[in-house]
């Protein structure tokens, strides 16, 4: 349901393509609760698609009703033009990552793989064909006779994404897949996962509640919030262009000033006028708006008459880059992000704030 008028979300694929899943109208509700509100969502042949959001925004209850493992109050779900509504999970040709693995302890390697292929009885030169090729791909041709207790967290990963590749299914869904990984290990599974998805024209639907993971990954992100889509897109339209303050305030860092829009195109704030962004939709003079800034559009500058001041109240180093905190003078606090060879800024230094008109973007309060 869309934010601001609660009205379905229709989230369409790439105009001309056929969808590989449709879901209309699709529903949950366990007796007063609303789990899913009813929303339209199509995802594309060989897309990867994320569905990101907070706990209980209604994502894992929305792979749950694609993979067939429980059913919907309302609406109908198809899978290559077919009706799956209804059709039970192992007869719907998808393959589905959990974050456990699930592995069998006492199978190898090459037999863990092997065996969603022995349950659909395909023939034996071409099931070992497949599973030599699927465990070549994913980088454990060599250790195909050892048993998952031998494996690190990254190569059991690796035989549960081989498991699933291996019978080639309709539609992949991945359920935070490497949650229980170190970030280290997460950072390189996001790249094998992504190589993979290149590799095999795979179509992946993947669940997260990692905004990081959902930005690196994505063809398209599928923001959920309270049941509903809030805002679906490609990952750097979702990061430049939020359309709410929740997918401003959930994707990246977000600087926030809030005020109320006064004469002359200004927004009027507790630290001051700002200027409101060029060409933006502008409420109506009176009306509550919010102006946000990402951290890297905010430049910092010497003391001066500037309308927009503040001291700095913390500083953290990260690596590549500072964040500075800035506290202006109504207590508000501000982001800013700053490269290591610039000139040395200690906590207690009086700053500007400034950045460009159009590196902002003005939402409703």
């Amino acid at each position: 349901m869309n934010a601001d008028t609660g009205s379905t979300v229709t989230a369409s694929v790439n105009q001309g393509r056929p969808a590989k899943l449709s879901a209309r109208g699709i529903a949950k509700r366990y007796g007063m609760v609303d789990a899913l509100l009813p929303i339209d969502l199509d995802v594309a042949p060989g897309e990867f698609l994320t569905v990101l959001g907070p706990s209980g925004s209604g994502k894992t209850t929305l792979l749950q009703l694609i993979a067939g493992l429980i059913e919907p109050s309302a609406g109908a779900l198809f899978i290559d033009g077919r009706d799956e509504t209804h059709t039970p999970a192992h007869k719907r040709g998808v393959g589905v990552v959990f974050q456990s693995y699930a592995l069998f302890p006492h199978m190898t390697v090459r037999e863990n793989v092997c065996f969603p292929l022995q349950m659909r009885h395909i023939p034996r030169a071409e099931l070992q064909r497949r599973v030599a090729a699927t465990l070549e791909m994913v980088g454990l041709g060599a250790l195909q006779d050892r048993f998952p207790g031998e494996l690190s967290g990254g190569q059991q990963q690796r035989v549960a994404l081989a498991r699933c590749f291996v019978y080639q299914p309709a539609l992949i869904l991945m359920d935070e897949p490497l949650g229980a990984l170190d970030r280290k290990l997460r950072e390189t599974m996001q790249i094998e996962i992504k190589r993979l998805h290149r590799d095999t024209g795979a179509t992946i639907i993947f669940v997260t509640h990692d905004q990081d993971e959902a930005l690196a990954l994505s063809d398209r992100i599928c923001l959920m919030n309270h049941g509903r889509i809030e805002q679906l897109g490609e990952p750097q339209d979702i990061y430049e262009r939020p359309k709410t303050l929740f997918a401003a305030d959930f994707i990246g860092i977000s600087n926030v000033m809030r005020g109320r829009v006064g004469p002359g195109g200004m927004l009027e704030t507790a630290d001051g006028a700002l200027p409101l962004p060029a060409g933006a939709p502008c409420p109506a003079a009176g009306q509550t708006a919010a102006l946000v800034i990402r951290p890297e559009h905010i430049e910092l500058l010497p003391p001066d008459g500037t309308a927009l001041r503040g001291r700095i109240s913390e500083s953290v180093y990260a690596g590549s880059e500072f964040r500075l905190l800035v506290t202006l003078d109504s207590g508000t606090t501000l982001v800013a992000r700053r490269s290591p060879g610039h000139a040395e800024l200690r906590i207690g230094d009086e700053v500007a704030l400034g950045w460009a008109a159009d590196r902002a973007r003005l939402l409703p309060a």
